[in-house]
């Protein structure tokens, strides 16, 4: 190729860079919403990397250039949801915590797909353990802080804030598995809102 030919191509290059990039970056995030629906639909055991390439129109081959294994796709899944929950930790209130559970009610297929990889993940060996374990910590560790910011260093009740936290965690998650077996019966939302009330001593 003669210079001026070779300089033509690098700068049609270049100039594509940035939309190659964009085009990239849309095809990760339609990757990960049907891995999303796939994980919802089978669990992560159930569900493979043809399934989900076959619901985006790709080889399983085509699929690896973007996650080179099962494993990765899954992080990359439980990152993108965190990425749409993230609050920063000095904005977290207990009141915004309801605003939360109702905002969850609204978005089935994500709980759906955070509470089946919930489930598997207690099985010995599974990718997403370590991801849960840390982010238990990680999120008592905050609603501890937030009871203390709230009640001081006693609840009403009479409880510590890193006793009360665990059963705040465990209150919101477990209503997120009776609202999705039966949602006609479960108020998630109002449910959780009665629970506060009880940590308040009835008064809130």
């Amino acid at each position: 190729m003669a210079p001026k030919a070779r300089a033509t191509a690098a700068k049609a290059t270049t100039r594509a860079t940035p939309t190659t990039r964009a085009r990239s970056e849309e095809r990760r995030a339609e990757i990960l919403r049907a891995a999303f629906e796939v994980i919802a639909e089978r669990g992560y055991r159930g569900a493979s990397l043809g399934a989900v390439a076959e619901r985006v129109g790709l080889t399983q081959q085509g699929l690896l250039h973007y996650f080179p294994t099962k494993d990765a796709l899954l992080v990359a899944v439980l990152e993108a949801r965190d990425q749409w929950d993230a609050v920063p930790s000095n904005e977290i209130r207990l009141d915004l915590l309801g605003s939360l559970v109702e905002y969850n009610a609204m978005r089935p297929g994500i709980i759906q797909t955070f509470s089946a990889l919930l489930g598997e993940s207690v099985t010995d060996g599974h990718p997403a353990r370590e991801y849960f374990t840390e982010r238990y910590g990680s999120v008592r560790e905050k609603f501890a802080a937030v009871l203390r910011v709230e009640y001081g260093e006693r609840l009403p009740g009479g409880l510590a804030p890193e006793a009360a936290a665990p059963l705040l965690v465990a209150v919101m998650d477990g209503l997120q598995y009776q609202w999705l077996l039966d949602p006609e019966s479960v108020d998630m939302a109002g449910a959780f809102r009665d629970f506060l009330a009880l940590l308040d001593g009835g008064g809130r």
